[in-house]
Protein backbone atom coordinates (compact mmCIF):
# COMPACT_ATOMS: atom_id res chain seq x y z
CA UNK A 1 0.00 0.00 0.00
CA UNK A 2 1.51 3.33 -1.10
CA UNK A 3 -1.24 5.86 -0.42
CA UNK A 4 0.53 7.71 2.40
CA UNK A 5 2.03 11.11 1.55
CA UNK A 6 3.84 12.98 4.30
CA UNK A 7 3.04 16.35 2.72
CA UNK A 8 -0.32 16.22 4.53
CA UNK A 9 1.44 15.96 7.90
CA UNK A 10 4.77 17.76 7.44
CA UNK A 11 5.75 19.92 10.40
CA UNK A 12 3.19 18.51 12.81
CA UNK A 13 3.95 17.92 16.52
CA UNK A 14 5.25 14.42 15.75
CA UNK A 15 7.74 15.85 13.24
CA UNK A 16 8.92 18.34 15.86
CA UNK A 17 9.66 15.50 18.28
CA UNK A 18 11.19 13.21 15.66
CA UNK A 19 13.47 15.83 14.15
CA UNK A 20 14.50 17.15 17.56
CA UNK A 21 15.62 13.61 18.44
CA UNK A 22 17.38 13.29 15.08
CA UNK A 23 19.26 16.58 15.23
CA UNK A 24 20.29 16.09 18.86
CA UNK A 25 21.57 12.57 18.18
CA UNK A 26 23.58 13.74 15.18
CA UNK A 27 25.09 16.73 16.94
CA UNK A 28 26.07 14.61 19.96
CA UNK A 29 27.57 11.88 17.78
CA UNK A 30 29.63 14.45 15.91
CA UNK A 31 31.45 15.36 19.11
CA UNK A 32 33.76 12.56 17.93
CA UNK A 33 35.59 12.97 14.60
CA UNK A 34 35.06 9.45 13.18
CA UNK A 35 32.77 9.22 10.14
CA UNK A 36 29.08 8.30 10.40
CA UNK A 37 26.96 6.35 7.92
CA UNK A 38 23.40 7.70 8.05
CA UNK A 39 20.42 5.72 6.78
CA UNK A 40 16.84 7.00 6.41
CA UNK A 41 14.51 4.09 5.68
CA UNK A 42 11.38 6.09 4.76
CA UNK A 43 12.76 9.38 3.51
CA UNK A 44 9.77 11.02 1.80
CA UNK A 45 10.27 14.08 -0.39
CA UNK A 46 13.04 15.79 1.66
CA UNK A 47 11.46 19.28 1.55
CA UNK A 48 7.80 20.30 1.98
CA UNK A 49 5.81 23.38 1.01
CA UNK A 50 3.72 24.34 4.04
CA UNK A 51 1.50 26.52 1.85
CA UNK A 52 0.67 23.68 -0.56
CA UNK A 53 -2.87 22.40 -0.94
CA UNK A 54 -1.95 19.16 0.82
CA UNK A 55 -0.35 20.87 3.80
CA UNK A 56 -3.17 23.38 4.19
CA UNK A 57 -5.84 20.68 3.94
CA UNK A 58 -4.83 19.33 7.36
CA UNK A 59 -2.98 22.44 8.66
CA UNK A 60 -1.12 20.16 11.08
CA UNK A 61 1.98 22.34 10.96
CA UNK A 62 0.02 25.18 12.59
CA UNK A 63 -0.07 23.26 15.86
CA UNK A 64 3.48 21.94 15.39
CA UNK A 65 6.46 23.66 13.84
CA UNK A 66 4.66 26.99 13.38
CA UNK A 67 4.15 27.19 17.16
CA UNK A 68 7.75 26.12 17.73
CA UNK A 69 8.92 28.89 15.40
CA UNK A 70 6.71 31.46 17.10
CA UNK A 71 8.21 30.45 20.47
CA UNK A 72 11.84 30.51 19.29
CA UNK A 73 12.88 33.59 21.29
CA UNK A 74 11.84 31.91 24.53
CA UNK A 75 13.67 28.62 24.01
CA UNK A 76 16.15 27.92 26.80
CA UNK A 77 17.94 24.79 25.58
CA UNK A 78 20.84 25.58 23.26
CA UNK A 79 20.14 22.27 21.49
CA UNK A 80 17.32 24.03 19.62
CA UNK A 81 19.85 26.30 17.87
CA UNK A 82 20.64 23.91 14.96
CA UNK A 83 16.91 23.45 14.39
CA UNK A 84 16.22 27.19 14.33
CA UNK A 85 19.21 27.83 12.07
CA UNK A 86 17.99 25.25 9.56
CA UNK A 87 14.46 26.66 9.53
CA UNK A 88 15.81 30.18 9.14
CA UNK A 89 17.98 29.19 6.17
CA UNK A 90 15.02 27.66 4.34
CA UNK A 91 12.57 30.48 5.05
CA UNK A 92 12.84 34.16 4.22
CA UNK A 93 11.90 36.69 6.85
CA UNK A 94 10.61 36.33 10.39
CA UNK A 95 6.97 35.50 9.66
CA UNK A 96 5.28 32.15 9.24
CA UNK A 97 7.31 29.26 7.90
CA UNK A 98 6.58 28.28 4.32
CA UNK A 99 9.16 25.50 3.90
CA UNK A 100 9.77 22.54 6.18
CA UNK A 101 12.63 20.03 5.80
CA UNK A 102 12.00 16.31 5.97
CA UNK A 103 14.38 13.93 7.70
CA UNK A 104 16.89 13.52 4.82
CA UNK A 105 17.29 17.30 4.64
CA UNK A 106 17.89 17.47 8.39
CA UNK A 107 20.52 14.73 8.14
CA UNK A 108 22.19 16.29 5.10
CA UNK A 109 22.61 19.58 6.94
CA UNK A 110 24.80 17.85 9.54
CA UNK A 111 26.99 15.78 7.21
CA UNK A 112 30.75 16.34 7.41
CA UNK A 113 33.40 15.14 4.95
CA UNK A 114 33.49 11.38 5.34
CA UNK A 115 29.89 11.10 6.55
CA UNK A 116 27.30 9.64 4.18
CA UNK A 117 23.52 9.60 3.73
CA UNK A 118 21.56 6.76 2.13
CA UNK A 119 17.84 7.50 1.78
CA UNK A 120 15.24 4.88 0.88
CA UNK A 121 11.80 5.69 -0.52
CA UNK A 122 9.40 3.24 -2.15
CA UNK A 123 6.57 5.62 -3.15
CA UNK A 124 7.18 6.49 -6.84
CA UNK A 125 6.16 10.15 -6.60
CA UNK A 126 8.05 10.71 -3.34
CA UNK A 127 11.19 8.92 -4.55
CA UNK A 128 11.27 11.02 -7.73
CA UNK A 129 11.18 14.28 -5.78
CA UNK A 130 13.73 12.89 -3.34
CA UNK A 131 16.08 11.94 -6.17
CA UNK A 132 15.81 15.44 -7.69
CA UNK A 133 16.73 16.95 -4.31
CA UNK A 134 19.57 14.47 -3.79
CA UNK A 135 21.34 15.39 -7.04
CA UNK A 136 22.10 18.81 -5.57
CA UNK A 137 22.84 17.65 -2.04
CA UNK A 138 25.15 14.67 -2.38
CA UNK A 139 22.82 12.04 -0.96
CA UNK A 140 22.30 8.50 -2.22
CA UNK A 141 18.67 7.65 -2.98
CA UNK A 142 17.40 4.10 -3.44
CA UNK A 143 13.89 3.34 -4.71
CA UNK A 144 13.24 0.24 -2.64
CA UNK A 145 11.84 -1.08 0.63
CA UNK A 146 13.83 0.70 3.30
CA UNK A 147 13.67 -2.06 5.92
CA UNK A 148 15.02 -4.71 3.57
CA UNK A 149 17.45 -2.29 1.97
CA UNK A 150 18.93 -1.29 5.31
CA UNK A 151 19.70 -4.88 6.26
CA UNK A 152 21.40 -5.50 2.92
CA UNK A 153 23.76 -2.58 3.53
CA UNK A 154 24.88 -3.26 7.07
CA UNK A 155 27.45 -3.02 8.44
CA UNK A 156 28.55 0.19 6.70
CA UNK A 157 32.11 1.04 5.69
CA UNK A 158 32.13 4.02 8.05
CA UNK A 159 33.06 3.25 11.67
CA UNK A 160 29.76 4.56 13.10
CA UNK A 161 26.08 4.30 12.18
CA UNK A 162 22.93 6.37 12.64
CA UNK A 163 19.65 4.99 11.33
CA UNK A 164 16.18 6.56 11.30
CA UNK A 165 13.26 4.15 10.86
CA UNK A 166 9.88 5.87 10.54
CA UNK A 167 7.32 4.13 8.32
CA UNK A 168 3.75 5.35 8.04
CA UNK A 169 2.39 2.19 9.72
CA UNK A 170 -0.41 2.12 7.14
CA UNK A 171 -0.24 -1.65 7.39
CA UNK A 172 -0.63 -3.09 10.90
CA UNK A 173 2.11 -5.66 10.32
CA UNK A 174 4.66 -2.84 10.06
CA UNK A 175 4.88 -2.59 13.85
CA UNK A 176 6.33 -6.09 14.10
CA UNK A 177 8.27 -5.68 10.84
CA UNK A 178 10.06 -2.70 12.38
CA UNK A 179 10.86 -4.62 15.56
CA UNK A 180 12.20 -7.56 13.53
CA UNK A 181 14.30 -5.29 11.31
CA UNK A 182 15.68 -3.47 14.32
CA UNK A 183 16.74 -6.73 15.96
CA UNK A 184 18.46 -7.95 12.77
CA UNK A 185 20.14 -4.58 12.16
CA UNK A 186 21.44 -4.48 15.73
CA UNK A 187 22.91 -7.96 15.31
CA UNK A 188 24.79 -6.72 12.24
CA UNK A 189 25.94 -3.47 13.84
CA UNK A 190 25.57 -3.48 17.61
CA UNK A 191 27.26 -0.13 18.19
CA UNK A 192 24.87 1.72 15.83
CA UNK A 193 22.46 4.38 17.04
CA UNK A 194 18.93 3.54 15.88
CA UNK A 195 16.00 5.97 16.02
CA UNK A 196 12.53 4.46 15.64
CA UNK A 197 9.43 6.62 15.36
CA UNK A 198 5.91 5.33 16.01
CA UNK A 199 2.46 6.89 16.46
CA UNK A 200 0.70 6.74 19.82
CA UNK A 201 -2.84 5.66 18.94
CA UNK A 202 -6.16 5.25 20.71
CA UNK A 203 -6.13 1.69 19.34
CA UNK A 204 -2.82 1.04 21.17
CA UNK A 205 -1.33 -0.72 18.15
CA UNK A 206 2.06 0.71 19.11
CA UNK A 207 2.24 -1.58 22.14
CA UNK A 208 3.02 -4.54 19.86
CA UNK A 209 6.17 -2.78 18.65
CA UNK A 210 7.31 -1.83 22.14
CA UNK A 211 6.66 -5.30 23.53
CA UNK A 212 8.50 -6.97 20.65
CA UNK A 213 11.51 -4.75 21.30
CA UNK A 214 11.32 -5.54 25.02
CA UNK A 215 11.26 -9.27 24.22
CA UNK A 216 14.28 -9.01 21.90
CA UNK A 217 17.96 -9.27 22.76
CA UNK A 218 18.44 -5.52 22.29
CA UNK A 219 20.08 -3.48 25.02
CA UNK A 220 20.11 0.22 25.92
CA UNK A 221 16.76 1.33 24.45
CA UNK A 222 15.43 4.71 25.60
CA UNK A 223 11.80 5.67 25.00
CA UNK A 224 10.29 9.14 24.60
CA UNK A 225 6.58 9.79 24.16
CA UNK A 226 4.85 13.13 23.75
CA UNK A 227 1.10 13.28 24.29
CA UNK A 228 -1.38 15.93 23.19
CA UNK A 229 -2.97 17.63 26.19
CA UNK A 230 -6.20 17.85 24.17
CA UNK A 231 -6.15 14.61 22.18
CA UNK A 232 -8.71 13.58 19.57
CA UNK A 233 -11.19 10.83 20.40
CA UNK A 234 -9.77 8.66 17.64
CA UNK A 235 -6.46 8.29 15.86
CA UNK A 236 -3.09 9.66 16.88
CA UNK A 237 -2.93 11.14 20.36
CA UNK A 238 0.83 11.28 20.66
CA UNK A 239 4.17 10.42 19.14
CA UNK A 240 6.90 8.05 20.28
CA UNK A 241 10.61 7.57 19.67
CA UNK A 242 12.81 4.64 20.62
CA UNK A 243 16.52 5.39 20.72
CA UNK A 244 18.87 2.42 20.73
CA UNK A 245 22.37 3.20 22.05
CA UNK A 246 21.67 6.87 22.80
CA UNK A 247 24.77 9.03 23.36
CA UNK A 248 25.63 9.56 27.01
CA UNK A 249 23.42 12.28 28.50
CA UNK A 250 20.98 12.22 25.58
CA UNK A 251 17.86 11.73 27.70
CA UNK A 252 18.49 14.74 29.92
CA UNK A 253 19.29 17.02 27.01
CA UNK A 254 16.26 15.94 25.00
CA UNK A 255 13.95 16.32 27.99
CA UNK A 256 15.22 19.88 28.40
CA UNK A 257 14.34 20.56 24.77
CA UNK A 258 10.80 19.27 25.21
CA UNK A 259 10.34 21.21 28.45
CA UNK A 260 10.80 24.38 26.39
CA UNK A 261 7.79 23.62 24.19
CA UNK A 262 5.48 21.49 26.35
CA UNK A 263 3.25 24.22 27.77
CA UNK A 264 -0.19 25.08 26.51
CA UNK A 265 1.18 28.36 25.11
CA UNK A 266 3.56 26.33 22.91
CA UNK A 267 2.73 22.90 21.46
CA UNK A 268 0.34 21.75 24.20
CA UNK A 269 2.07 18.44 24.81
CA UNK A 270 3.28 16.46 27.79
CA UNK A 271 6.39 14.30 27.81
CA UNK A 272 7.16 10.90 29.28
CA UNK A 273 10.54 9.21 28.98
CA UNK A 274 12.21 6.16 30.47
CA UNK A 275 14.46 3.23 29.61
CA UNK A 276 12.44 0.65 27.71
CA UNK A 277 15.45 -1.64 28.12
CA UNK A 278 18.02 -0.46 30.69
CA UNK A 279 21.66 0.20 30.01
Amino acid sequence: MLSYLHAFHAGNFADVQKHAVLTLALSMMQAKPSAIACFDTHAGSAVYDLESERARKTAEADAGVQKLWASRNGLVSSDWQPVMQMLSRLNAGEGRLTVYPGSPAWIRQFLRPGDALTAFELHPAESGQLADWATEHGARVLHEDGLKGLLRRLPPSQPRLLTLIDPSYEIKSEYLDVADTLQKAWQKCRHGVYLIWYPVLTSHLQTALKQAVKDSSLRKVWCSEVHLRMPPERGMTGSGMLVVNPPWGFGDRFSAMIEDIAGDQALGISHECSWLIPE
